[in-house]
């Protein structure tokens, strides 16, 4: 097992593997374990490669380099424009959704066509799915919830369905809200109460469904390592916390007063469609993960938030 970059894989020994969305929190921290444990990987990049193992794409026109797939024991799909980078305006909102439809449709479709597939597809996707849930726990057996991130996590998964007509192993990657320092929704959240600026977000009764990078990380390998996973998976920790929780994890871990309280007015004001992450309720739970025998190394918000400190 590689301590800093997930668990051990039981992919065949050097295996070749590609994915796309390499450069991003995730995909970075994944294709460093994969690399670690000896695995070939191609990176599949937009622009024109600059090196020998990148491969060029372009979801928009629908392309793929299907000769850099060919011989893949595995795709990842982790490409899509990020939520919480910018204000959700309403061209936005079609850029989210366009580019997570047409990049899995573009694999999809690719996968589908090699004369010898891959074994498995890996598609990310997110409890975004579910929706508000207030206090209610789901977990992949609940159906779509309403609004856009729903509605969105339903065209991006129903997208992957040319690799599952071909065959293709093919498993949704409900991810949570990923506690890392370098990126994603948590990252803006350490500066902040750093600076001994953070504090409770609205009421702070709704639930946040995180999970620590490092098991992010190995709960994909997980993914292409066990055969009996196929379709949606919620990865995320076993027990979600409050953002009341979280707020004091967060004091606590750095040393910090957390007196501020930010009403959620002013979040809609500020982050405009974002602001549904953090005032928005999902209790989502791994029971697929659990059930097939993962096991978190991170599954309180205080364990993920220190070993994102580390």
């Amino acid at each position: 097992m590689n301590p800093e970059t997930g668990a051990a894989g039981h992919l065949p020994p050097a295996s070749r593997v590609a994915v796309a969305g390499a450069s991003g929190l995730i995909g970075t921290a994944l294709v460093r374990s994969l690399r670690a444990d000896g695995h070939e990987v191609v990176r599949l990049v937009r622009r024109e490669p600059r090196a020998r193992d990148e491969a060029r794409w372009d979801p928009e026109a629908r392309h793929v380099d299907t000769a850099a797939l060919a011989g893949c024991a595995a795709v990842v799909n982790l490409a899509g424009a990020g939520v919480a980078s910018r204000r959700w305006t309403d061209a936005y909102r079609a850029t989210i959704r366009r580019s997570r439809v047409l990049g899995t449709t573009t694999l999809a479709e690719a996968v589908a066509a090699l004369d010898e597939p891959p074994r498995v597809f890996v598609n990310g996707s997110a409890v975004g799915f579910y929706g508000e849930t207030g206090d209610r726990v789901v977990d992949e057996s609940a159906p779509p919830g309403e609004g856009f991130l729903p509605s969105v996590c339903v065209e991006w998964e129903a997208a992957a369905a040319p690799a599952q007509d071909a065959g293709v192993r093919t498993v949704f990657a409900r991810t949570g809200l990923v506690v890392a320092r370098g990126g994603g929704a948590w990252g803006p959240l350490f500066p902040l109460f750093k600076a001994g600026l953070g504090g409770r977000m609205g009421n702070g009764r709704q639930y946040w469904s995180f999970i620590s990078l490092h098991d992010e990380v190995a709960a994909l390998r997980h993914l292409l390592d066990t055969p009996s996973l196929s379709g949606p998976v919620n990865l995320t920790a076993p027990t979600p916390a409050t953002n009341r929780e979280v707020t004091a994890v967060m004091g606590r871990v750095l040393h910090r007063p957390t007196v501020f309280t930010v009403p959620s007015p002013a979040l809609r004001l500020a982050l405009g469609g974002v602001a549904s992450d953090v005032l928005g309720s999902t209790r989502a739970v791994p029971s697929r993960l659990l059930e097939s025998g993962f096991t978190f190394a991170f599954p309180e918000v205080e364990d993920a938030v220190r070993a994102a400190l580390r």
